[in-house]
């Protein structure tokens, strides 16, 4: 089954055309690295894919359902993890991942939640207001819902960066996780080394269009 599918997407804001018919496809149990530098619409791509933004022209799937005319069926199926971790500064580690789960229609136990945020190795500050984290930890954090959220299909964007060593294998063995169940991954980010690590197949945003990379050239290759 394929977990992404988008047929000539293109995007325009004004004048200045972000996209250009961009055909991507990423299969169930697979995880796609996408590269590109600054500006190249990387995650303009993931907004769209994840029903945040609407194309200008073409279309996309997600498990096989629409991504325009069933977007409440398709965000049920799928979580992005953003460069900013978009949490509520006002609540603690608890407050946050409870609301989050609370949108999605799920209510897990206390052990449950706790477990996840042992995990990511910020149990212990469950209760301290979110304002006060670092920026590594609001990251653990926000990877926490997306590991209590248990995503089909999952979009990341630079999911690498503000963590550290630790941080970071935490993250790829959740990549992998999904992976095993048969979700789907894409991936965008400039850390080459990781995402080899993890990806089946990569690609380059230039210019707005998207071109496959070999991964034999992914830890050698310039995007930049």
């Amino acid at each position: 089954m394929i977990a992404i599918s988008g047929q000539e997407i293109s995007k325009t804001y004004g004048y200045y055309q972000v996209l250009r018919e961009v055909n991507l496809e990423v299969g169930c149990g697979e995880c796609y690295a996408l590269f590109g530098p600054n500006g190249a619409g990387k995650t303009t791509l993931l907004r769209i894919l994840a029903t945040l933004q609407r194309p200008t022209t073409g279309r996309f799937e997600i498990l096989g359902r629409d991504g325009v005319k069933e977007r409440d069926t398709v965000r049920a199926t799928l979580l992005l993890l953003a460069h900013g971790c978009h949490l509520y500064e006002d609540l603690n580690a608890w407050e946050n991942v409870q609301f989050a789960l609370a949108l999605r229609g799920l209510s897990l136990a206390q052990r449950q939640v706790k477990a996840v945020l042992d995990r990511v190795a910020i149990g212990a500050f469950a209760d301290m207001k979110v304002r006060f984290f670092s920026a590594g930890m609001k990251k653990r954090l926000a990877l926490a819902k997306a590991m209590l959220a248990q995503p089909k299909v999952l979009l990341l964007d630079e999911p690498f960066s503000t963590l550290d060593k630790a941080g970071i294998e935490i993250l790829k063995q959740f990549i992998l996780e999904t992976l095993a169940r048969g979700g789907g991954v894409l991936m965008a980010t400039h850390n080459q080394e990781k995402a080899a690590e993890v990806a089946k197949r990569a690609g380059v945003l230039s210019h707005g269009a998207l071109k496959p990379v070999p991964l034999q050239d992914l830890k050698t290759h310039d995007f930049s």
